[in-house]
């Protein structure tokens, strides 16, 4: 049989996946995907953890023991999303030894409702770094304006981040802006530097959602025949950006001092558009040194029918700039779409976070009733699988 991950992989682009939860790795599946995937990082959002939270009892346990204790809803919730967090870094730190720290990453969320707080934002980060203590974490910050300085903050204390939530070419500039200057403060601060990683989570399949709405309702046959080239050309454009600052001599000082580069990670990769193909956002944005996180069903759509053309992106950008002045020529303002898309993911991120912090305090009123008694096995087996994971 076709390796179709392993060809995806030996491309240049590492493979993540875009999910975690307490089941996933209690019953090893996050294991097994590291083992049989080619899987090398995973990322979590506040969607996510709310999802797995309503959908699983394996939290009883260490909800029960919270409740004991008295803890207020937010201290509960950093309790419940850290401990898996912290497992999943043990999951995966087979990945990070083999690459030498470039892989093997799980990401947390700082509390989306920090994305126009800066100081709030780096207090957060730091919190999240010596809480989980694994050195293959990322703290995943937002680029918003707020999140820039924060970023550049997070990283000169020696902290890996991913920056989240980025959807134009523009802002893509100012996060690895905020990563150089982040990097040159660290060094100053005397950080090591092969130590730091960071990765740019440039949003994909979100930009088709919103620009097809628009060329839809413009409605001529010219903006009906551009449906489905925005995210694919706006993610081709941001890696000649990325090749362009990580050719520099001002990257080149760091690299020789021991840094990574901040990959281009491309985020949000499951088609929503049931007209398109299921695995286009990975067969279309291959080149080296990019990460491509992607939910478990697109994995394994990738391995059942994907196919690995080679680089699919460097050689692309006249394409992706003709397709840009085309959707400016029907009417499209993709700076708006840019926009809007930022503030609508912030948005949604804290709903998201809203709706964990009240289920989490629903599942505390029970445990405290013993409604949440946990089960002795089930409670003995997760600690013991977690300390397996520990023990990788």
């Amino acid at each position: 049989m076709t390796d179709r991950l392993g060809e995806l992989s030996a491309a240049g682009v590492a493979i993540w996946l875009d999910d975690l939860s307490r089941t996933r790795l209690s019953s090893g599946g996050l294991d097994q995907l590291r083992r049989e995937k080619h899987l090398v990082g995973v990322t979590s959002n506040p969607t996510i953890f709310a999802k797995a939270l309503s959908d699983a009892d394996e939290y009883n346990w260490q909800l029960k023991d919270l409740a004991t204790r008295g803890v207020d809803v937010e201290e509960a919730v950093r309790m419940l999303t850290t401990y898996d967090v912290r497992w999943a870094c043990d999951v995966m730190r087979p990945a990070y030894d083999a690459t030498a720290g470039v892989d093997g990453r799980v990401s947390i969320e700082v509390d989306p409702r920090l994305a126009h707080e800066t100081q709030k934002t780096v207090a957060e980060a730091g919190a999240l770094w010596w809480l989980i203590d694994r050195p293959n974490l990322f703290i995943k910050i937002p680029a918003t304006e707020a999140g820039l300085p924060a970023i550049t903050a997070t990283l000169a204390e020696g902290i890996s981040v991913n920056v989240t939530l980025i959807f134009g070419l523009d802002r893509y500039s100012q996060v690895m802006e905020a990563f150089l200057a982040g990097l040159e403060q660290a060094k100053a601060n005397g950080h090591d530097l092969s130590k730091i990683g960071s990765v740019a989570s440039f949003f994909v399949s979100r930009v088709d959602t919103e620009v097809d709405k628009r060329l839809e309702k413009i409605g001529s046959d010219e903006a009906k025949a551009l449906r489905g080239k925005a995210a694919v050309a706006n993610a081709q454009l941001a890696y000649e950006r990325y090749g362009e600052v990580f050719s520099s001599d001002r990257w080149q000082a760091l690299a020789d001092a021991g840094a990574h580069p901040q990959r281009p990670l491309w985020a949000s990769t499951s088609t929503k558009n049931p007209d398109y193909r299921d695995v286009i956002y990975v067969e279309e944005l291959i080149a080296p040194g990019t990460v491509n996180t992607m939910p478990e069903s697109v994995i394994h759509a990738v391995a059942d029918h994907g196919e690995t053309r080679g680089d699919t992106i460097t050689g692309s950008y006249d394409a992706a700039r003709k397709a840009f002045a085309d959707l400016q020529a029907v009417g499209v303002d993709m700076a708006d779409v840019v926009a809007v898309l930022e503030r609508e993911g912030v948005e949604k991120f804290a709903a998201s976070w809203l709706e964990l912090l009240d289920g989490v305090k629903k599942s505390l009123a029970e445990a405290a009733k013993g409604a949440g008694a946990p089960n002795k096995a089930a409670k003995g087996n997760a600690r013991a699988a977690a300390q397996a994971g520990g023990n990788a």
